[in-house]
């Protein structure tokens, strides 16, 4: 927002966050990669796994308790954030000269790619027990669901279906909300996925029994 050569605001002189909501994603990959990479590897290489399952709880309420912990945590790192929000609402010529429904669709874009990603970490530390690794499946994991759809798309053996591979990315429907217009088709999406890496999360749990 402020220091980025050629991107940042005063360089741009336009009263928008254009900059924070077209990076956000990629730093968050690397963000939630980290908070979320000790969830099951940590407890998994120190053996308190088998000592949490002891608990009266069911599989589905431990995944998501680990979810919603982490998510917090991103939460309360996105939040700093409406400091630019009020920063630039200050700067504008006249004052207040900003799209703040763009920026409120971008938020709640940026909030549920959040989920998504936090989701995404968690499956991904489920599947190792060290962290370093659970870091990188995280990190592979959010970067082609993000970015992987569209470059397929752009296959020629796949032009005629190119909008219709677009839409099972997270990128189409990011920047679709953050257009200022909240889909409920979009709002599902993030939900789905979000629960089908939980789901995805407590079956690789559930493989301890078998």
């Amino acid at each position: 927002m402020w220091i980025y050569p050629q991107e940042n605001v005063l360089d741009l002189g336009f009263a928008e966050m254009n900059t924070l909501f077209s990076n956000a994603p990629y730093i968050l990959m690397f963000l939630i990669s980290a908070a979320t990479m000790r969830s099951f590897a940590e407890e998994k290489k120190s053996g308190t796994l088998e000592l949490l399952f002891t608990k009266p709880l069911t599989d589905w309420q431990i995944v998501s308790g680990k979810f919603l912990a982490s998510y917090t945590i991103v939460i309360f790192s996105l939040l700093p954030t409406f400091v630019y929000y009020y920063s630039i609402y200050q700067l504008g010529d006249p004052k207040g000269n900003l799209d703040t429904p763009g920026i409120i669709g971008s938020y709640i874009g940026l909030f549920l790619l959040a989920g998504v990603f936090t989701a995404l970490g968690i499956l991904a530390s489920s599947l190792s027990e060290n962290q370093i690794v659970s870091f990188i499946y995280a990190l592979l994991l959010c970067y082609l669901f993000y970015t992987g759809f569209a470059a397929i798309s752009g296959l020629d053996m796949l032009k005629s279906l190119s909008e219709q591979v677009q839409m099972l990315g997270i990128e189409y429907h990011y920047t679709s909300v953050s257009r200022g217009l909240v889909d409920s088709r979009d709002i599902v999406y993030f939900i789905s996925v979000i629960i089908a890496s939980l789901s995805g999360t407590k079956l690789v749990l559930e493989s301890r029994n078998w």
